[in-house]
């Protein structure tokens, strides 16, 4: 099997304005294939009526789970949905691990509600110390303990490296300290 057959996590871009009726990931959806976008909850006044709608956090980002090959025709035939690309490279798309964005897709749905951070949003002083969960949903997930100046709730930040963090609420008898 080649580069082009191996199913994958692709880092994907859609140029659709944030008001777009179908944007590339309901698309993308209706077509069958596995797609993970980082959603929050958002209300939006909506014909004079205030509605609470689940948006992406980040409007252009999405993660795409399937071949270069069976991609390839669906981006060409869609004008706003991109690849994003390596910096330095000629034309290889970012991936991700498919072991490392399962892990981060379970967290982020077993959270009640999940704070997604931007590599370039976490400082040093945020992480705490590093822990392993011992039981519970999380079982087995390693990471660092979040710091937060006056919060009583222990959370575990995870890191899908160069593109996105989450902090998702830990039981602190779940906590092993490494």
């Amino acid at each position: 099997m080649d580069g082009d057959e191996k199913i994958q996590w692709f880092v994907m871009r859609d140029l659709k304005r944030r008001n777009a009726k179908l944007p590339a990931y309901k698309q993308l959806l209706n077509e069958g294939i596995e797609i993970f976008v980082p959603m929050k909850w958002r209300v939006i006044k909506r014909k004079g009526i205030m509605v609470r709608e689940e948006v992406p956090v980040i409007q252009d980002l999405l993660f795409v789970c399937d071949s270069r090959l069976h991609l390839d025709p669906i981006v060409d035939r869609i004008p706003t949905l991109q690849y994003r690309w390596l910096r330095n490279t000629f034309r290889e798309p970012m991936t991700v691990l498919n072991t490392e964005m399962e892990k981060f897709i379970f967290a982020v749905n077993t959270a009640v509600s999940p704070q997604y951070y931007l590599p370039e949003e976490i400082t040093p002083q945020m992480f705490g110390h590093k822990i392993r969960i011992v039981g519970g949903p999380l079982d087995g997930y390693e990471g660092y303990l979040q710091t937060v100046r006056g919060s009583k709730v222990k959370r575990l930040l995870i890191e899908l490296d160069n593109y996105l963090a989450v902090s998702v609420e830990v039981l602190p008898e779940f906590i092993q300290l490494i």
